[in-house]
């Protein structure tokens, strides 16, 4: 630790299984809903709140709203005047905000920082939804006339694996169920209750249908209304805010390092790129070493439990060698020896993960960021990882284009 050390104090995430429309609700109460509680859940005044930061993708275009960074004042009359940021950068919009927050109080401009993440994606037609989140990807070039963008790119993944290195079917169901019954311990998870049975799984196209390519409806992350928020402090404020509390400053988690790299926006830009690494995706590599390099920790053997970007399940393969729980290639071993389910050595998605939990896409690396947060304070309830004191997130914008991996952890 040191004097610019940041710490994640707490946070809220709304249930992602509302259905915010059709509840009669807005973005602006997705909004409320999500800060408020975080403010309830930490105990920390609006008056105290230096800054804030809000990620966001497709307002614009679900919502008919821009500028929501401008939201935070009408959460409470207090923000009157705060600073406020918005941020986007597709799927990694919250972890570029969670970035630029970290910036914030490292440079000693603030103290305490909230970062929320809120996206509404269910009050459109899903097909158009799917045509606006396209817009992540270089649009002219893959997605126009395509009607579900991101599935069909995502297939290309499980192709590249294919062809270097095999690729089984079975493995990809495995990281869906995975998901799926990692969810049912979840409170705030939106699949948490649907009725899911072994065909759902398998390559029946009545129960689980193809999409695109190699890309059945339970590969697939869900289109989702949410809205999370985070508090983070600088030393100050933490050290403070455990005696205001009766918490042992020592307990408090810290984020010990972080990674961001961005790669070419188009996918075959990409693989062109990648062609010579053992790594499809040689930036998220790169990035998740940063984060490992910056806490000063040897690699993955030191991690309790990761919170991955699953937004397709071959992203959830992605992250298994790329994280280095096996050499590159080898992922089917992590997943047909247990070590990436719940009880396995470094359980994956414990929250259940985009699959499970729900993909609002401007709230996601937040979601993220908070998960660890409760594995490593011990706070996550039915889902709690026992003994967890060190955990990591990815967070991924398009096809792996933004890519932001964070370490979080207790001295």
């Amino acid at each position: 630790m040191n004097a610019h050390s940041v710490f994640v104090l707490g946070g809220f995430q709304t249930d992602f299984e509302i259905h915010y429309a059709r509840a009669g609700k807005g973005v602006l109460d997705l909004f409320k809903d999500a800060v408020t509680g975080a403010l309830r859940e930490t105990r920390i005044e609006p008056r105290e709140v230096g800054v804030a930061h809000v990620a966001n993708f497709i307002g614009e275009h679900t919502c008919y709203q821009a500028h929501l960074n401008a939201m935070f004042l009408e959460v409470d009359p207090v923000f009157s005047g705060l600073p406020t940021m918005r941020h986007e950068a597709a799927c990694a919009s919250g972890g570029v905000a969670l970035l630029a927050a970290m910036a914030d109080i490292e440079a000693e401009r603030y103290d305490c920082a909230c970062v929320a993440g809120v996206e509404m994606e269910r009050n459109l037609p899903t097909t158009e939804t799917a045509t606006h989140l396209g817009l992540a990807a270089w649009f002219d070039r893959e997605c126009r006339g395509v009607t579900y963008p991101w599935p069909r790119l995502f297939s290309r993944l499980a192709d590249e694996y294919d062809r270097r290195y095999g690729l089984k079917r079975e493995h990809l169901s495995h990281l869906a169920r995975n998901a799926f019954q990692n969810a049912r311990r979840n409170p705030n998870a939106q699949t948490r209750n649907w009725t899911i049975t072994e065909d759902s799984f398998g390559e029946s196209d009545e129960h689980n249908p193809v999409i695109e390519g190699r890309i059945r409806r339970q590969d697939c992350s869900q289109v989702t209304d949410g809205g999370v928020a985070v508090m983070l402090a600088s030393a100050r404020f933490a050290r403070e805010y455990a005696q205001r509390h009766g918490f042992r400053f020592e307990d408090l988690v810290r984020i010990k390092g972080w990674g961001h790299r961005t790669a070419r926006l188009a996918f075959d830009d990409k693989m062109a790129e990648a062609a010579a690494s053992p790594y499809v995706f040689p930036h998220v590599r790169g990035a998740i070493q940063d984060a490992f390099r910056r806490a000063k920790m040897p690699g993955v053997e030191a991690l309790d439990c990761i919170e991955t970007h699953d937004c397709f399940t071959p992203t959830a393969y992605m992250a298994i060698d790329h994280f280095g729980i096996t050499p590159p290639g080898e992922n089917w071993k992590a997943i047909e020896d247990g070590t990436i389910d719940f009880g396995g050595r470094l359980p994956l998605n414990p929250s259940g993960g985009l699959i499970g939990v729900g993909h609002p896409v401007g709230a996601s690396g937040v979601r993220m960021v908070l998960d660890v947060y409760k594995q490593v304070a011990g706070c996550a309830g039915a889902y709690q990882i026992p003994g967890a004191r060190t955990g990591a997130l990815f967070n991924m914008g398009g096809s792996a284009t933004t890519n932001v991996c964070l370490i979080l952890g207790r001295d």
